[in-house]
């Protein structure tokens, strides 16, 4: 005890000053590549007048070919996937940044821990940024870098002084910041799990309404941080909770696997290995594509080397293997193998993946993680997790016909009360009405995207739908007896948001951010698209394929079929949906229409496999989730729902519906 409260002062007591370069992340690339190439007169004090990149993806900090390695040659690629990039490979590094600054939601989309310690490996030691979001921030905690959103702190640094450490975690809570005082997050469990850990204190409230999340905390809670009698969560308070579900892929678990076997010993063991599963879905298309790039038969190798660690590791720990389909692609993407068949309401589930807040469809508390939490949880089970605040979301009434769970996602990154900041770390709430008009396919949607807000994750409290949807599939039946957990009379939200289903239009979202979602009929120019794709685990699901098969049927009866300039995929999001397509006939309608039809994987929406853009000039039509730049090739990609995908694939142009049969109907 006495030992890790000596080594936790010891980090409380160390102090941090500027030794090292400064890098700004500015809006202008002219200024950020002046900083690295040494061509630039300006101070960091004059850059931070200018404006800030807000948004920075983790695509950016490390694109997803450059994720084939998992060592320090990470660092050579830091940034190399940045709009705008006019600095080359191994510039950052070069540089040796002490500090990097930038905008609001620094670490966006991926839960790539590669991001991180591309960042580490370049020289990275501490992150300033307006805010952060959440996984990037933890990653980067667990890894030993120090994250600040007080630019006051900066602002000392950059004067000369030094600083206590705590000047930097004075936003965290206790367990955070004895995170970061015993140098990341092995650091505090070995303190701990040798027997020398000083107890961290947890607080909590007094008995009161929780919310359905803080339920499910509450029950998982770890005999590390034992509530007393008649009391709750916190929200804004960490906690060590006990996993239902622990998952990761072939990105992950080769770097995953060997923090596991160096941190806690080559005959270590998973905890529970049949709560554990190992899916080879992201990359098992990828060499059809990578044939035609730079360094093609190198990036292949590497890929087959990651599939290759990932097989050995889970036939020598155990766990379920969920890898190739033996009639191509993948037997499933992660997370509709998981709705399919895993997930259950009241589970708590981590994956390496930030769309693993799909499963919150079922009920579940469902979220990604990075490669270190992973490997922690898959030697003793937890998660370390901080309650989030939930935001409200009413449903009323019910959508019209032609616009769908897409729409209304993309609808609600553009709300006032969600747009921005806002939702970081936050959990969206899916409640009302309107829900019981939407399937399970639908609410897996909105819960997939809920990362694309900011927001932790998104839950739809389970109902009818729920349990029509689990007593149809195969494993994980939930007793009837055991009653589904729901949020109290009376539970605290952070906003509540009423949405008029009604109200909701078809959308898009311009190239660059799915945050740039503004109803498509206000797209006034005329944007003419080179492919469209319908796949991804956003755009994969059932009744996707229903509505992609309702437009083509509708082209085919009007003698249409996919415009003779655009190439159009649809791609299934597992096995079971493609036994689905063929027994409803999709599949023959699609290819008579035009369409290459393609099996599971998460392909062109991770760069890596057909649908990808070859060249910044071609745009894309996708119903995927994110597009950020480079996300998928280095063309410009449009969001749309799967009605507005086939439209645009007929019509050739980005459409409607409605818009296709005019426009095809022209002489």
């Amino acid at each position: 005890m006495r030992q890790a409260g000596e080594a936790a002062k010891a980090g409380r007591d160390r102090t941090i000053r500027l030794r090292g370069n400064v890098l700004v992340m500015t809006e202008s690339p002219d200024l950020l590549a002046s900083q690295l190439d040494g061509s630039g007169s300006s101070t960091p004090e004059q850059l931070l007048r200018e404006p800030l990149r807000n948004n920075i993806s983790t695509d950016e900090i490390i694109p997803g070919w450059c994720c084939y390695w998992y060592d320090e040659k990470l660092g050579d690629y830091a940034y190399l996937g940045l709009r705008g990039r006019q600095f080359g490979e191994g510039a950052v590094k070069a540089f040796a940044p002490q500090i990097i600054v930038s905008g609001e939601a620094k670490g966006s989309g991926s839960s790539r821990e590669h991001a991180v310690y591309a960042e580490k490996y370049s020289g990275v030691q501490l992150v300033f940024a307006r805010s952060f979001e959440r996984i990037y921030q933890q990653n980067c905690r667990n890894v030993g870098i120090v994250t600040c959103d007080d630019f006051d702190v900066l602002a000392a640094l950059l004067a000369g002084e030094e600083l206590p450490l705590e000047a930097f975690t004075r936003s965290a809570n206790d367990i955070e910041r004895a995170v970061i005082d015993l140098g990341g997050l092995f650091g505090f469990n070995r303190a701990h799990r040798d027997g020398t850990g000083s107890a961290v204190r947890t607080a909590f409230d007094g008995s009161r309404p929780l919310n359905i999340v803080e339920k499910i905390i509450q029950s998982r809670l770890s005999s590390r941080n034992r509530p007393p009698a008649d009391s709750s969560v916190r929200v804004g308070e960490s906690y060590f909770v006990r996993t239902d579900v622990r998952f990761s892929h072939e990105y992950v678990t080769p770097m995953a696997a060997g923090m596991f076997t160096q941190q806690f010993g080559a005959e270590a063991t998973l905890h529970d290995p049949d709560s554990c599963y190992f899916f080879q879905d992201h990359l098992s298309l990828a060499e059809q594509v990578l044939t035609r790039r730079p360094r093609g038969p190198e990036l292949i190798e590497r890929v087959h080397n990651l599939g290759r660690r990932q097989r050995d590791f889970a036939e020598l720990e155990g766990g379920h293997f969920i890898g190739p389909s033996d009639t191509g692609g993948s037997r499933a993407i992660c997370h509709n193998y998981v709705m399919e068949h895993v997930a259950r309401p009241g589970d708590i589930i981590i994956g390496t993946d930030s769309h693993t807040c799909t499963a919150g469809a079922l009920g579940a508390f469902a979220f990604g993680v990075g490669a270190t939490d992973i490997a922690n949880a898959w030697y003793n089970g937890e998660i370390l997790v901080k309650v989030p605040a939930a935001i409200k979301i009413n449903l009323l009434g019910r959508l019209h016909q032609g616009v769908c769970a897409k729409d209304l996602m993309l609808a609600l990154l553009a709300h006032p009360k969600i747009e921005g900041s806002q939702t970081l770390g936050k959990v969206l709430l899916f409640t009302g009405p309107g829900c019981a008009e939407l399937n399970t396919d639908e609410r897996a949607t909105l819960c997939n995207m809920a990362v694309e807000a900011g927001g932790m994750t998104a839950v739809f409290e389970p109902d009818d739908v729920t349990s029509g949807h689990l007593a149809g599939r195969h494993g994980a039946p939930h007793d009837p007896g055991v009653p589904y957990l729901t949020s109290d009379e009376g539970a605290t939200y952070s906003a509540v948001v009423d949405i008029e289903l009604a109200g909701v239009e078809p959308m898009v979202a311009l190239p660059g951010d799915p945050r740039n979602a503004v109803p498509l009929a206000s797209v006034h120019e005329d944007v003419r698209v080179d492919k469209v794709y319908g796949g991804s685990c956003t755009g994969g699901k059932a009744y996707d394929m229903d509505m992609y098969a309702s437009v083509f049927e509708l082209a085919r009866a009007h003698g249409l079929a996919v415009a003779a300039d655009v190439r159009a995929y649809i791609q299934v999001g597992s096995e079971s949906v493609m036994a689905y397509a063929v027994e409803r006939g999709y599949i023959g309608l699609f290819e008579e229409v035009g369409v290459q039809v393609l099996p599971p994987s998460c392909g062109a929406c991770i760069n890596a496999g057909p649908g990808v853009s070859e060249s910044p000039d071609e745009v894309t039509v996708s119903a995927q989730n994110r597009n950020f730049p480079g996300r998928s090739g280095p063309g410009q990609v449009y969001l749309a729902s799967p009605y507005v995908v086939a439209a645009t694939a007929i019509a050739g142009r980005l459409s409607s519906v409605e818009a296709m049969l005019a426009e095809r109907a022209r002489p």
